[in-house]
């Protein structure tokens, strides 16, 4: 269990440095943008990104 989970992280800071590695520019645009956006809506969305990776993982798991 312990290697999945390390596993998994390493795979989840491989997917997240991708793009700042590929368009960095870009990244720091989305950033700007993203400021703008409420509290309360980037909850929602990280909120709703948790389920949907719960239930890929439920789903991929059987």
């Amino acid at each position: 269990m312990s290697d999945l989970f390390w596993a998994a992280i390493g795979l989840v800071l491989i997917m997240e440095g991708i793009l700042p590695f590929l368009i960095p520019a870009k990244i720091k645009e989305l950033w700007q943008e993203m400021s703008k956006i409420p509290t309360n809506t980037l909850r929602t969305i990280g909120f709703g990104s948790m389920i949907v990776g719960l239930l890929i993982l439920l789903i991929t798991k059987t």
